[in-house]
């Protein structure tokens, strides 16, 4: 069987450098993807991934290549054109879309991300359902069943707790009632307002890693 390959979306939170331990300890060879939203957030994400690499990196003496995409233009466009209630789905269901380019480029496998079940309302079944739809390329989630302390017991031992744990960052537009059961022909007809095809595109081009 061929050595796998995986592109990790990585926030700079806790649970996304140890859904990429869990993958490097099974020998997926991991490409890192950070969705860089300053403007709305701070630079304080960027810090803790970049932080979580190289810890990572150390640990399994392999080097992870990273991707730095400017988010936040993708970000106005949902927010100025998009229901207030399904940004976050939106928001979502573009990410993955960009992983799913770069998986091309890069020749992976499948996404891996840190989501787990219920932990946010973007995280609901209903709305993995949704974002799911967006790509065709397996989205895996390793830590789709753990609770918060089982994330944070294993990042305590990797070495990856005392780095992510740091408050800050949160995007400015997450709306206050985010639509916890988005359907998914709704979703897809609010995303007609966007030039989908262009947003990525352009994300691509100004990535600022790999």
């Amino acid at each position: 069987m061929k050595n796998m390959k995986t592109i990790a979306l990585i926030s700079g939170g806790i649970d996304s450098p140890i859904a990429v331990y869990l993958m490097m300890k099974n020998g997926v060879e991991v490409v890192a993807l950070h969705l860089d939203s300053q403007l709305y957030s701070d630079e304080t994400p960027l810090k803790q991934t970049k932080e979580s690499i190289k810890i990572l990196e150390k640990k399994f003496n392999k080097k992870i290549t990273l991707h730095v995409i400017p988010y936040a233009k993708i970000q106005k466009e949902i927010a100025e054109k998009c229901d207030y209630h399904l940004r976050c789905v939106i928001c979502r269901r573009m990410m993955y879309r960009i992983a799913e380019k770069l998986a091309e480029r890069e020749n992976a496998d499948f996404i891996v991300t840190g989501e787990s079940l219920g932990q946010k309302a973007s995280q609901t079944l209903s709305n993995l359902f949704v974002v799911d739809k967006a790509v065709k390329i397996p989205v895996l989630r390793p830590l789709i069943g753990f609770d918060k302390e089982d994330t944070i017991k294993i990042a305590r031992e990797v070495g990856t707790f005392e780095t992510t744990a740091t408050s800050g960052g949160c995007c400015a537009l997450l709306p206050d009632q985010p639509a916890t059961y988005a359907a998914a022909q709704r979703v897809e007809n609010e995303e007609r307002k966007l030039d989908i095809d262009y947003l990525i595109s352009k994300a691509l081009v100004d990535n600022q890693g790999g």
